[in-house]
């Protein structure tokens, strides 16, 4: 049957949500609901691409247009996200989706694209290997999460649990104070924060998590504290049976505490009850001793990732990676600003650097 492709519309978003959700590689972040949220919070075009066959659906390629103003036009897939590329059931479905990207950017006069992949999908194009992601099984009870840990990391979260009393609340309504932590954080190292209002879209988006639901896209909003005091906290998605933490932040002046340990102890056990059998913790770039080793310290191997770009005639591959040296400055600088400035900047600055 000849081949179509399209741009996805309202008509088409009710079948490209039920294709990523049955694909074995479909995401989080292959979604038209992550999209749309991308779209509210940033204000960036979706340029969502569908492969057909009459009307059956055999191909998907989220793209999204971003106008940087530090790195000019950019078509990425994803964006704010760790994974991204095609879905595809066939071969030829999945080079007719690239090669009508290609065609756009050329048209749009895009630098470059941007595809992360988890599995290097086209042998023509460059594998950028700077990031690793973390991912492993669940236990079957929220009782054996602990015991599954690796000695020391079981070792701080009991810790944080038994000796420093910390307690851990999931509710939606600790959503600005999560984000206040997590903004925090990220002054602290040297990292722009996204804005707030991309962590309420994407909670006006997606169900809340309880037991007797089981929508498609979940969330859970956490929140740790020591005597009363929220100390850390964590914003994850469930999609299928995967628990995906995303947003994290916390208090450093606690950090003897062992908050950390806890929040991701206590994220896997309500995993677990709601019938999660797989936790993905995210990318790290290789070169992020601290992050990287948190993982490896939580029972967590590395997987590398293989992002994948393209650049049409005329564009430049752009440098917006935290280890840029005309940014080692500007990271220098921005642990001493002060919040009132960091975190209107850094939703700005985020608009232009799409994770």
């Amino acid at each position: 049957m000849p081949l179509r492709i399209t741009k996805l519309d309202n008509s088409t978003r009710q079948a490209w949500e039920a294709y990523v959700a049955r694909h074995p590689r479909g995401t989080l972040f292959h979604t038209v609901t992550w999209a749309e949220a991308v779209q509210d919070a940033f204000g960036h075009s979706l340029r969502y691409l569908a492969a057909w066959r009459e009307d059956r659906l055999v191909g998907v390629f989220p793209l999204t247009e971003i106008n940087s103003r530090l790195a000019g036009t950019l078509l990425v897939s994803v964006p704010y996200a760790i994974y991204g590329g095609t879905l595809a059931d066939d071969e030829e479905s999945h080079r007719a989706l690239l090669a009508y990207a290609q065609k756009m950017a050329d048209r749009i006069g895009a630098q470059w694209i941007d595809i992360r992949s988890m599995e290097p999908q086209w042998p023509e194009l460059p594998v950028a290997r700077r990031y690793v992601t973390f991912r492993k099984h669940l236990p079957d009870t929220p009782e054996s999460v602990l015991p599954a840990l690796p000695r020391k990391a079981r070792a701080a979260a009991r810790q944080g649990r038994e000796r420093y009393g910390l307690t851990v609340e999931f509710d939606d309504c600790h959503l600005d104070e999560v984000w206040a932590l997590y903004s925090q954080s990220m002054r602290r190292l040297g990292s722009i924060n996204y804005p707030a209002r991309f962590f309420q879209t994407l909670i006006e988006r997606t169900a809340t998590a309880c037991d007797d639901q089981s929508g498609p896209i979940r969330h859970l909003v956490q929140l740790v504290r020591h005597r009363g005091r929220p100390i850390a906290g964590l914003v994850s998605f469930i999609y299928g049976r995967t628990l995906l933490p995303y947003f994290a932040g916390c208090d450093e002046r606690f950090e003897k505490y062992h908050p950390n340990n806890f929040l991701y102890l206590t994220a896997m056990e309500r995993g677990v009850e709601l019938g999660c059998r797989e936790f993905d913790f995210g990318r790290s770039r290789t070169d992020n001793e601290g992050s990287f080793n948190f993982k490896r310290f939580q029972g967590f191997e590395p997987t590398p990732l293989h992002y994948q770009y393209y650049v049409p005639r005329g564009g430049k591959t752009p440098d917006l990676q935290p280890d840029n040296p005309r940014l080692k400055l500007a990271r220098r600088v921005w642990p001493k600003l002060p919040l009132a400035v960091t975190r209107p900047l850094g939703a700005w600055l985020a608009k232009s650097i799409p994770g």
